[in-house]
């Protein structure tokens, strides 16, 4: 992006990062960096089984190692008094008894921790937690989706909807029934999995760890522990990736809080990789049936969408996967279903574009396949059955220029000059595949607070209790704060991942912006109002008694609209003799946002080469046109799209966690085997951002944008490589045995 384009307003420029330098230099400190004084290390011991009970644990060869200081396991780890009153459910966001870490002999998944080697160093916990041996009474265990439909169970939070007559797709002259089928998808960040907890006596707990929510974290560390919120202070500054695998307390957190309770000292539990495929959620596998019917001209006439999900045995998870459906297209008969299928794994967690990712693999290739039984284009389809309101809450979009990312985004990508025939086109002997499809996530705002603090000196603090999990946060709320005062980008510092700052939504379902952006706009505004009335109140100084309507702000500077006296920021601090300046707001929607509903769009277009003889896929061209309202930082925003097409590429051709059904055991659970996009398989990325502010959801204009580059872009995949090959795979990822 021309970064001449821009004009002096902070929002919109491709500012670089303001934690850039901090990261490079290595100044970030992330959750496993933080080496508290008389710090001990956890190494957890995990389960050899998927379903039973521990017999017997003998931890004495453990004990005896060097450097050990306890070997802790469920007959001897401190009690924690919210394992005994359950789990509120009506607070909760995962129905059911969330896991219990070191609680009883039960085991509910393979790999479950159960128990901790406490040591003076790393190796030596690592060593000591090899010697600790388990034995087992095994129980038969199920870990299979596609086997265990029959048992599947509707949600205690249903998800169900319908709209018209119930399967109407039936009595349609053009109809599609097929089933699709997506995988596990692991987090795998960068970052791994770590926490660092001490106490302070029996009754004050601080933990550095991975979080995307401090202030969620915290609230379910009060219940668990029974404490109150001044008495847990989390610390997590810099997340270094996440995705939703942070998005609550792990058994690693629990581990080194209840390993430093026990020893009285610092304990850092620092999970190994192939941990994480059990420990800190994944992207639950679906299978979902799709019915779909339309008149000769393209209208639809109804669609039926049976979805099904895996979860724990303990814990109903339960994600937004029939979302696109309901909301895509205009449609007048709807049916759609979720179930849950109960199993011996650990429960699932929300992973980018949480259901909607997976129900957009299924519907996309379904819109797909009818086009090409109408001999429709696939553009022209999607346009006859154009939503101009939410299908689903029957209310008008706050905004939407949907249109606009198929037209942009076919002109770029030349869909023009696509022969529509599969198998037509060619590069010498590849074949040339080009598909496409739409995307709809949700753009939904949370209550949110911020703190200003303006220092004589002239500097900006924002403090809020959000994340930055990568996306670039702490660069567009500095860009926000500078946007409202006026104050330079180098001199504001934004703090954030510290559940001391104030109240702020977790980072994850794409409303970061629009909630903490508002709260940190809000009190910008709150701050200049308050300026203006310590200038016109102080007696003697330039602007006293001035009214506060005839005041303007420039930059730094307020004057008056008619006339030449004016003073500083930092004179009217001065003035009042106040080192600093502290205001601190809350932000909220109103009822009027209520009426609308608030989605972002997007429209993907994919080339792929397909070698005929090794049914290799590697894809050439992407275009994405995304609708997220204003965008608050072009080259952080464009990062963020660029971000979702990779993972979309992933989760079409590579991702698969495959689990070996007789023990319950994930079979790749590294990146070695656990194949995703590196650089050799990234493909050019045209982005095109309609920057286009909704007028309704918050004051900047914005809209959620960290998941709707991914909605769809794995059915555009797999729509172009059936494009390419005339075989369509309705189950993921492509490999090449599923093309031969």
């Amino acid at each position: 992006m021309d970064e001449t384009a821009f004009d002096k307003v902070s929002i919109g420029n491709p500012l670089n990062r303001v934690d850039g330098q901090l990261k490079v230099t290595g100044g970030a400190k992330y959750a496993a960096e933080y080496n508290l004084p008389n710090v001990t290390y956890g190494v957890l011991v995990t389960s050899t089984i998927a379903k039973g009970r521990i017999t017997r644990i003998d931890t004495q060869a453990a004990e005896k190692a060097p450097g050990v200081l306890a070997i802790m396991t469920y007959k001897n780890a401190p009690k924690v008094s919210g394992y005994e009153a359950g789990t509120d459910n009506s607070q909760s966001r995962v129905f059911g008894q969330e896991f219990r870490v070191f609680y009883d002999d039960r085991i509910y998944f393979n790999n479950q921790p159960v128990a901790l080697a406490i040591a003076d160093t790393f190796e030596r916990a690592t060593h000591a937690a090899s010697l600790v041996q388990v034995h087992y009474q095994e129980q038969p265990h199920e870990t299979s989706t596609k086997n265990n439909l029959a048992k599947a169970i509707k949600p205690e939070r249903p998800d169900d909807y319908s709209r018209g007559a119930k399967d109407a797709y039936k009595t349609a002259p053009v109809t599609i029934e097929q089933t699709y089928h997506t995988p596990v998808h692991v987090h795998n960040p960068m970052e791994p999995h770590a926490a660092t907890a001490v106490w302070e006596g029996d009754d004050k707990l601080t933990v550095y760890n991975k979080s995307q929510g401090v202030k969620l974290a915290q609230k379910d560390l009060m219940k668990a522990f029974n404490l109150k919120e001044e008495n847990i202070q989390l610390h997590s500054p810099f997340v270094g990736g996440a995705f939703g695998s942070s998005s609550r307390i792990w058994p690693q957190e629990m581990a080194a809080i209840l390993g430093a309770k026990k020893i009285g000292r610092p304990v850092k539990v620092s999970l190994k990789r192939d941990q994480q495929f059990n420990m800190v959620g994944y992207r639950p596998r679906s299978i979902q049936k799709v019915g779909i019917g339309a008149a000769a001209d393209g209208t639809l006439i109804g669609i039926t969408h049976e979805a099904y999900g895996l979860t724990s045995s303990y814990e109903q998870f339960t994600e937004r996967i029939l979302h696109p459906t309901k909301s895509s297209y205009r449609c007048p008969n709807l049916t759609a279903t979720y179930r849950l299928v109960p199993l011996d794994v650990s429960t699932p967690c929300w992973t980018r574009g949480p259901g909607e990712t997976s129900g957009s693999f299924a519907l996309e290739s379904a819109m797909d396949e009818l086009a090409y039984a109408l001999t429709m284009d696939p553009i022209a389809l999607r346009l006859k059955n154009y939503a101009e309101v939410d299908p689903e809450k029957n209310k008008p979009w706050s905004s939407k220029f949907q249109k606009e990312c198929y037209e942009r985004g076919a002109e770029r990508f030349g869909w023009s000059k696509r022969n529509p025939l599969p198998g037509s086109m060619r590069s010498g002997e590849l074949l040339v595949g080009q598909g496409m499809s739409s995307g709809i996530y949700k753009s939904e705002r949370s209550p949110a607070s911020a703190r200003a603090k303006l220092k004589a000196d002239g500097t900006l603090t924002i403090q809020t209790g959000s994340a930055d999990t990568g996306p670039g946060t702490y660069t567009v709320l500095n860009q926000i704060a500078s946007d409202l005062t006026g104050i330079a980008s180098e001199k504001i510092k934004v703090e954030l991942g510290n559940s001391m700052f104030p109240q702020a939504p977790p980072q994850f379902g794409s409303h970061t912006v629009i909630s903490v952006g508002s709260a940190v706009h809000d009190v910008c505004v709150a701050l200049k109002q308050r300026l203006a009335q310590l200038a016109v109140n102080k007696e003697g100084t330039a602007l006293y008694k001035a009214a506060e309507s005839n005041l303007v702000f420039e930059g730094t500077t307020i004057r008056l609209k008619n006339g030449s006296a004016h003073v500083s920021y930092i004179d009217v601090l001065k003035q009042n003799k106040l080192p600093e300046l502290e205001v601190q707001q809350e932000a909220k929607s109103g009822p009027e946002v209520e009426k609308f509903s608030g989605k972002s769009f997007c429209a993907n277009f994919v080339e792929v080469h397909v070698h005929p003889a090794t049914g290799m896929v590697k894809v050439t061209r992407v275009v994405s046109a995304v609708d997220a309202g204003r965008v608050m930082n072009h080259k952080t925003a464009r990062s963020q799209v660029l971000g979702s097409v990779i993972w979309g590429l992933g989760m079409a051709l590579m991702e698969d966690g495959v689990m070996d059904h007789r023990y319950g055991r994930y079979m790749n659970k590294d990146l070695a085997e656990y194949h995703v996009p590196v650089c050799a398989d990234t493909p050019d990325i045209d982005v095109i951002l309609i920057d286009k502010p909704d007028p309704i959801i918050d004051p900047m204009g914005a809209k959620g944008l960290g998941e709707i580059g991914m909605i769809g872009l794995a059915a555009a995949i797999a729509n172009a490589v059936y494009h390419a090959t005339g075989k369509r795979i309705r189950e993921l990822p492509i490999t090449p045995d599923k093309l031969l």
